[in-house]
């Protein structure tokens, strides 16, 4: 995780019994979608609707995780996210994946968020409201 980054969003999310692989863990691609819902619970606090209806919203252009631990069944996540300081259109986030009641770092992550014209498919700059919610973080 970049230093100077902001926790902006705690996440609690339990493990489903189908969110294992044959190995008996956590699917490694299973990890994306924690940090997805970590991501869409953030953006909709905001207000925000994570929707292709709206005329803008967030997409990722990328994203990346390391596996440390395997998470096993049953278990209830934490996933803290984090961002750093917010470009004209694209704010990069990071998210750090541990089991309720461990100190243990199990995952983390990152993906970079770019706001999107829905109709067009270009980018736009990110909303003022976001933009004022890491400048009060800043300060």
């Amino acid at each position: 995780m970049k230093e100077g980054a902001k926790l902006i969003h705690t996440s609690r999310i339990p493990v489903r019994w189908g969110d294992m692989d044959a190995y008996g863990h956590v699917n490694n691609t299973v990890y994306f979608r924690y940090f997805e819902q970590a991501r869409c619970e953030w953006i909709e606090q905001m207000g925000f609707p994570v929707s292709p209806r709206e005329a803008a919203g967030p997409v990722i252009i990328n994203a990346s995780c390391t596996f440390f631990v395997p998470v096993n069944y049953p278990a209830t996540l934490v996933i803290r996210m984090h961002a750093g300081e917010p470009g004209r259109s694209s704010v990069m986030t990071w998210y750090e994946l541990f089991v309720e009641g461990q100190d243990k770092l199990y995952a983390e992550g990152a993906a970079k968020i770019v706001w999107m014209d829905n109709a067009t498919g270009r980018s736009v700059p990110l909303p003022e409201a976001i933009r004022a919610l890491f400048d009060a973080a800043a300060g």
